[in-house]
């Protein structure tokens, strides 16, 4: 099938071994709390609890030298600087990472964010990072998926995706250019704990905003200090409140009105509904004047 001299791994780790040099690694992290200054623990620094899953009626402890079984927690992280690096090395994708500085038309419509005031405005209070149109704006995306199509299972995934708006429209949501940063999965809900499972990204992209990292660019044949930031999330509104720690239930749930927000407590159904949502609109718009049997 290869032309001579060419050869297939046959073994899934020889696989592994051609991957890693290409910046296409990925770290497995136990329970996340397992790394660093924690990655030879054996028990959780806060609660004891095992590292490695229990049997029912199997004895909980388990020797400080030794694993035994599966570890209770597991999250994949693919990291991502050096996909970044990676594809600044190629010279077709480089010149399209600087697509929104040297190709958008600026002509007061929205098209991209780089038209919004947002983009603008970080411009304007980060001028050292916006005058290098390589630096690069991210939108990270996440949520709750169950990988079995079964609604009535516990089971439950959180894939963490980045975007990268520097790209033109047509490219910037391609599966191709879609990173997918880490998969944590589990039977439960992670809920405000997801906050603990992006400790590795969120350190990567610290680094990426402070200190930057030296990239090589292929289509202007330099190097450069590329320095990235997080320029939106995009979720639904429970997992809104999930990433942003803010609460999302209850009398305050819009994190706009706040001790604003208009809500009504149900007597019987003991829910809280949201009313008054036609403050937004402007004053004559039509749906103010909708008939009540409407």
């Amino acid at each position: 099938m290869l032309p001579k001299g060419n050869t297939l791994p046959n073994q899934n780790y020889e696989a592994k071994k051609i991957r890693c040099p290409m910046g296409m690694e990925y770290r497995k992290i136990h329970c996340i709390l397992y790394r660093n200054e924690y990655e030879d623990l054996r028990r959780c620094p806060k609660c004891g609890l095992s590292r490695y899953k229990v049997k029912v009626g199997q004895n909980d402890e388990i020797d400080e030298f030794t694993k035994e079984g599966p570890p209770a927690k597991v999250v994949w992280y693919l990291l991502i600087i050096p996909r970044l690096k990676r594809l600044f090395a190629k010279a077709n994708d480089a010149k399209n990472l600087r697509w929104h500085a040297d190709n958008r038309k600026c002509d007061g419509l929205l098209r991209h964010p780089a038209d919004s005031l947002q983009w603008k405005n970080i411009d304007k209070e980060f001028p050292k990072f916006g005058k290098e149109s390589r630096n690069l704006r991210l939108g990270l995306g996440t949520d709750r998926m169950n990988p079995f199509g079964n609604l009535s299972s516990n089971y439950s995934s959180w894939p963490v995706l980045l975007v990268i708006y520097n790209l033109p429209p047509a490219l910037c949501m391609k599966l191709k250019y879609m990173m997918l940063s880490m998969m944590i999965y589990g039977p439960k809900k992670l809920g405000n704990n997801i906050n603990v499972y992006l400790n590795p990204l969120i350190e990567d992209l610290k680094l990426l905003w402070n200190g930057g990292v030296d990239v090589f660019d292929a289509f202007k044949n330099e190097s450069f200090r590329l320095h990235a930031m997080l320029f939106c999330t995009i979720n639904d509104f429970p997992a809104y409140g999930n990433l942003s720690g803010y609460s999302v239930k209850g009398h305050r749930a819009c994190p706009v009105c706040e001790d604003k927000t208009s809500y009504k407590q149900l007597k019987h159904g003991r829910k809280t509904v949201y009313l008054g949502h036609h403050r937004f609109l402007k004053k004559y718009h039509s749906y103010r004047r909708l008939r009540k049997s409407f």
